[in-house]
């Protein structure tokens, strides 16, 4: 394997066949755009842990991902994409950023889910944007636009379920998209679902389980994450 691409929490490579590239799940932790960094022993592997649980539960749900086969603790043999540069983000409660640009309180429930986009950019920083900055880009056309909103709609649905069943609450969470690069062209889910990219709070006490941990110095970062799983084991269980 030749190492293809290193993003903030996860490595791609190369294997021998072109379709399928190997993504290793490291254990460092970055917030605020890379601002904050640090390390956890064991995240790669609690985050591959479970997104290879959500996946795997998406799929039986009919939501097509890159998923191609499980490897070991931190590896999943993925299948090569080229990955849309619009990141799409799903908010069932208001949180985070979208607190702090609407100037509302943290957990205040939405009538019907918020879908925004943001152009994947470290640069300038995921800037939020709309189709028409996404077709005058040439990000995505509108049509594609509209594909990643009703696809992450659905994904949105299945994981509220989902979660509900663990005592989670799914907050809102940003997923990425690619298009299959093996003659089919569809739009499948990429990249990752974990409590990195996912805000889930604990139905009964309100408790956070995710990368607020730390990005908020909470503490108990990968108790956090390891309650996640737990959860999802035992429910698959």
């Amino acid at each position: 394997m030749k190492p293809l691409y290193e993003g903030k929490a996860k490595r791609l490579y190369t294997t021998d066949d072109a379709n399928v590239l190997r993504m290793e799940y490291k254990d460092e932790a970055t917030a605020f755009n890379a601002e904050k960094k640090a390390e956890f022993e064991n995240k790669g592997k609690l985050n591959k842990a479970i997104t290879l649980a959500m996946y795997r539960m998406l799929e039986a749900k009919g939501v097509e991902t890159h998923l191609v086969a499980d490897v070991d603790d931190v590896n999943l043999d993925v299948q090569a994409v080229d990955i849309l540069m619009v990141e799409v983000i799903v908010r069932n409660i208001a949180a985070g950023s979208f607190c702090k640009r609407m100037g509302v309180d943290e957990g205040l429930m939405f009538n019907a889910p918020i879908v925004e986009f943001s152009y994947k950019s470290d640069e300038l920083g995921d800037p939020i944007i709309n189709t028409d900055y996404a077709r005058e880009l040439g990000l995505a056309t509108p049509e594609e636009c509209a594909e990643l909103k009703e696809k992450a709609l659905v994904v949105n649905t299945v994981m509220i379920d989902f979660f509900k069943q663990c005592g989670l609450t799914l907050v809102d969470f940003k997923i990425e998209f690619g298009r299959t690069k093996d003659g089919t062209d569809k739009i499948v889910l990429a990249d990752e679902i974990s409590p990195d990219t996912c805000r889930l709070w604990d139905i009964e006490t309100g408790e956070k389980m995710d990368k607020d941990r730390f990005r908020q110095d909470l503490g108990g970062v990968m108790e956090g994450y390891e309650e996640v799983l737990n959860r999802i084991a035992a429910l698959e269980s």
